[in-house]
């Protein structure tokens, strides 16, 4: 960012950004995209200097193979080579797996205190164009602050989930909550998008074992590490914990395969029919389309399989149960699961829209519901 200036304009992808290398004032020579708000990358979108890719982050793999989303240099950080000359991709697998197929140049920061993990692809000296050695500390996130309100949430949700069950959980305080809420179940298993800090304090409890699932037996799968330098330590050379592609850890068949999947989602807000918006807050990009509806679909065609969406009943004096979303429709009302609040679950499978109406009253908060049942006589949404 320092030397843009020096370069023809820049088209730079960002993932989940936790740093603060990209600055809204870099945008004088650079073009920012990104397929998700999260991070730091809700400064660039605030500032209007990020440019959103309204995918599901399981198309950006065949976005990069037709050329729509060319990949010309590809940065990446690895862990130093194993005994048999493998680099690691370290912290993420994720989409960079297919990248890593169309990229025209590879640079690659090999980092001596980057995590040595296992996954489907590792790379040899004669995949990189160029190298850098590094030492210092990958970047870390520490979990969210949990409140009262998310310990309530993740109650309700716990009492769903049986021993043995394999879970997916989001980013944020309340999956991260409701993993905090399972100390007493036994041999659950954890297939993800992402995995973290309560991840890793289950495993070393003992709690998740992944023992009885049809699939990974023994391990758990996600695409990414976001988490502490302890969860990358625990990561480093451990057999127990596999990252891989997105093409993998959120495709259909793979999902459906795996039974009692319970996927544990946050929003933004769940209108009274079950659409959920889980981008745009007043205005503010910060979420993403991402995997979410992935999940949700996968649960849906497990075997004893939850879907699960979970938020608090409002913000401030806000209501995030509405009668009419505020923004776009990451997941549609036909994909509907059950949608949890501190104040209950409304399950919507199966339901009516007169129904489902009935239902997120009963879980919306109680100042509110008045004025959403009026909203919803006086506006006549049930077509829409």
């Amino acid at each position: 960012m320092t030397q843009r200036h020096a370069f023809q304009r820049l088209r730079v992808l960002l993932g989940i950004a936790n740093s603060d290398t990209c600055l809204p004032e870099h945008a004088d020579a650079v073009d920012f995209l990104a397929y998700c708000g999260a991070g730091a990358n809700r400064a660039l979108a605030d500032a209007g200097v990020l440019d959103v890719l309204p995918w599901h982050y399981t198309q950006m793999a065949a976005l990069m193979r037709s050329g729509a989303l060319r990949v010309d240099v590809l940065m990446l950080q690895l862990s130093p080579p194993d005994a048999n000359g493998r680099y690691s991709l370290s912290l993420a697998s994720e989409y960079l797996v297919a990248a890593l197929e169309h990229a025209r140049v590879v640079i690659a920061e090999v980092n001596s205190q980057a995590p040595w993990t296992y996954g489907e692809r590792s790379l040899k000296a004669e995949d990189l164009d160029a190298v850098m050695y590094t030492d210092r500390a990958p970047l870390s996130s520490l979990p969210g602050r949990i409140r009262p309100v998310d310990q309530q949430i993740a109650l309700h949700i716990a009492a769903l989930i049986d021993d043995g069950a394999i879970l997916q959980t989001g980013i944020g305080a309340i999956p991260d909550a409701v993993l905090g809420a399972l100390s007493d179940r036994r041999d659950l298993g954890m297939h993800s998008g992402s995995l973290g800090d309560s991840v890793m304090h289950l495993m070393q409890s003992g709690v998740i074992t992944n023992a009885r699932k049809q699939r990974d037996v023994g391990v758990s799968v996600g695409g990414i590490l976001l988490g502490s330098d302890g969860l990358h330590r625990f990561a480093h050379r451990n057999p127990a914990i596999e990252l891989r592609s997105t093409a993998y850890t959120h495709d259909a068949q793979v999902l459906a395969s795996l039974d009692r999947l319970v996927a544990i989602n946050s929003a933004v807000e769940v209108d009274l029919t079950g659409q959920v918006n889980s981008e745009v807050a007043a205005g503010s990009y910060l979420g993403a389309i991402g995997g979410a509806l992935n999940f949700i679909r996968g649960a849906q065609a497990s075997r004893g399989g939850l879907p699960i969406i979970a938020l608090p009943a409002s913000a401030g004096d806000k209501s995030r149960i509405v009668a009419r979303l505020n923004g776009p429709v990451t997941v549609p009302r036909s994909d509907a699961g059950l949608i949890v609040t501190e104040h209950g679950i409304a399950d919507l499978r199966g339901l009516t829209i007169r129904q489902r109406v009935r239902k997120m009253l009963d879980i919306a908060a109680p100042q509110h519901r008045a004025e959403l049942e009026q909203a919803w006589a006086r506006e006549g949404l049930g077509g829409r």
